[in-house]
């Protein structure tokens, strides 16, 4: 298999522009993590196309295979992921999605971006942070419903996985608060790598 290349928004356009010519059923496909920042202008590429999928049973396999023959045409990572598979995900978060655009019967949306920002905080990499300072200082979201979000789901985390370090989660949150603030001295992840 090929190297594949990194996606910037116009990649990221051109997919769903051929995904929904391809595909004839209907779906909600939801952008999440990189993918979001990268579509919204606030960084330039990102490594993979980072996506959530909302279709009815009987045609999940037709999008899927519609899904890989795009990924292997355009030489791009798909990955089908959702903040759910990392954090808790906050009351009242499907009314939040995002509307971009519809792509034949294809309805594509940005998965809530407090969701998105609060899966990157429990991530907790340098990169996370700089998307999630990113989509702050955009108006994407607001630092007082992210940390009262955060607040809500702290409780929950850890519950359903031994991946989920609620501990971790608060110290990466209290992380983010210093660099939003731009305080010096220890604003880095807790085990941040790059």
């Amino acid at each position: 298999m090929s190297p594949r290349q990194s996606v910037d928004r116009e990649r990221i356009w051109r997919f769903f522009e051929e995904l929904g010519k391809r595909f004839r059923g209907a779906a909600r496909i939801f952008l999440v993590g990189g993918t979001t920042t990268v579509f919204e202008g606030l960084r330039e590429s990102t490594i993979d196309i980072d996506l959530t999928i909302e279709v009815a049973p009987e045609d999940h396999g037709a999008l899927i295979a519609a899904i890989r023959d795009l990924r292997d045409e355009l030489s791009v990572n798909v990955e089908e992921v959702s903040p759910g598979d990392f954090i808790p995900l906050p009351h009242g978060q499907e009314s939040r999605h995002v509307f971009i655009a519809r792509f034949g019967s294809i309805d594509l949306f940005h998965f809530d971006p407090y969701s998105t920002a609060l899966s990157k905080v429990e991530r907790g990499r340098t990169q996370d942070f700089e998307d999630v300072i990113a989509l702050l200082r955009a108006g994407k979201i607001e630092w007082e419903r992210l940390e009262a979000s955060m607040r809500e789901i702290l409780p929950l985390m850890g519950r359903k996985s031994l991946r989920q370090d609620p501990r971790a989660f608060e110290l990466n949150f209290e992380a983010l608060d210093r660099l939003r603030r731009g305080e010096s001295g220890d604003a880095q992840p807790p085990g941040s790598g790059t």
